[in-house]
C-alpha cells in the first residue's frame, strides 16, 4: 500500500512538472517573440490601446492653444516707457497742447493766430504730403517757435502697414520736413495712436520718441466749443498731453477746436498749469539738424 501510494505521488508530481513547464514555455515564447520587420517604436506605441485612467487636458493641445497675442498699447507703453510716451511727470504743473493732421489752410492758421496772441508754444504733428502741399504754413509753425513732429506721410493705419511701407512713410516725411525747416523730426505720433512692437523698435533705433496722449478732446467728432473744452478741462492733470486736431479729414469741421482754444488756455493758466512743448515736458530732443550726423 505504501509503494502504491508512493508511485501515485510521484506520478502527480511529474504531471505537475509537465504542466508548469508548458505554461512557462508558452509565456517565454510570447515574451521573446521577435519584432515585426520594419515596425518603428512610434508605430508600436500608437498601435497600443490607451487604457490609462489619466484625465484629458481641458483646453486641448498646446499647439492649438498656445497662441501668441499682440501686446496692447498699454502693454507696449509699459514695456517701452522711455520711448513710447503718453504723459509727463505729475510732479510739475505742466501740460502740453498738441495738434495732429496739420497743416491745412483753414484751421491750422487760426490755431497759430490764437497761440501767438497768448504767447503759448505747442507741438504740431505734421502729415508729410500736407507739408509738401503747404510748406509756407509748416515754415510759419517752425518760425514762430512751435515744435514739429512727424505724423507719417499719408496717415495710414500703421498696424495694417507692411514694414517697407511703414519705413517709407517715416523717411518721406523726414525728407519733406527737412527741406522746409532744415531739421529732421525726432518726435513721432502714429496715426490713430496705433503702432506695433516691431515699429516701436525700429523708431527707437532711429532715435525717435513716440508720443501718444492721455487727454483726448475728441474734436474730430465735430463737437462744439463747449464739448471740446469740457473734454479737455475735465481730464487735465499735471503732466497731461492734450490731443487736438489742427486740420481735419474730408468733411471734418474743427470750428469747435478753434473756438474752445482760448478758453482752454485761459482756464489752465488760471489753474497755474504751464503750457509747454513736448520736448520741455519730457526733457527730450525734438529734431536733428540735417547738416549734422545723427548721434549714435
Amino acid at each position: 500500500m505504501i509503494c502504491s501510494g508512493y508511485k501515485i505521488g510521484l506520478s502527480l508530481l511529474a504531471a505537475a512538472a509537465l504542466l508548469g513547464t508548458g505554461a512557462c514555455g508558452a509565456n517565454t515564447a510570447q515574451m521573446e517573440q521577435p519584432n515585426q520587420p520594419g515596425q518603428s517604436i512610434q508605430q508600436k506605441l500608437s498601435a497600443q490601446k490607451d487604457t490609462s485612467s489619466t484625465p484629458h487636458l481641458l483646453a486641448g493641445k498646446e499647439d492649438t492653444e498656445r497662441a501668441n497675442k499682440p501686446l496692447t498699447l498699454a502693454d507696449l507703453h509699459h514695456k517701452y516707457r522711455s520711448t513710447f510716451l503718453f504723459n509727463g511727470p505729475r510732479s510739475l504743473r505742466q501740460a502740453a497742447l498738441t495738434f495732429d493732421d496739420v497743416p491745412d489752410t483753414t484751421f491750422t492758421v487760426q490755431i497759430l493766430d490764437i497761440l501767438k496772441s497768448y504767447g503759448v508754444k505747442a507741438t504740431f504733428f505734421v502729415v508729410g504730403n500736407r507739408a509738401a502741399a503747404h510748406p509756407e504754413i509748416v515754415r510759419r509753425i517752425h518760425d514762430e517757435g512751435h515744435i514739429i513732429g512727424s505724423h507719417s506721410y499719408t496717415h495710414p493705419n500703421l498696424s495694417k502697414t507692411s514694414d517697407a511701407n511703414f519705413r517709407d512713410e517715416i523717411q518721406r516725411t523726414e525728407e519733406v520736413l527737412s527741406s522746409i525747416t532744415g531739421s529732421k523730426p525726432k518726435l513721432f505720433r502714429p496715426p490713430y495712436g496705433n503702432v506695433t512692437e516691431p515699429q516701436i523698435l525700429w523708431l527707437a533705433s532711429q532715435k525717435y520718441h513716440i508720443i501718444n496722449w492721455n487727454v483726448d478732446s475728441l474734436d474730430w467728432k465735430g463737437l462744439n466749443a463747449d464739448q471740446v473744452a469740457d473734454n479737455v478741462l475735465g481730464h487735465v492733470v499735471p503732466g497731461a498731453v492734450i490731443l487736438q486736431h489742427g486740420a481735419g479729414g474730408e468733411g471734418e469741421n474743427l470750428a469747435g477746436t478753434v473756438q474752445a482754444l482760448p478758453r482752454i488756455i485761459e482756464k489752465l493758466q488760471e489753474a497755474h498749469i504751464e503750457l509747454v512743448t513736448i520736448p520741455q515736458l519730457f526733457h527730450i530732443s525734438d529734431s536733428v539738424k540735417v547738416d549734422s550726423p545723427i548721434p549714435e
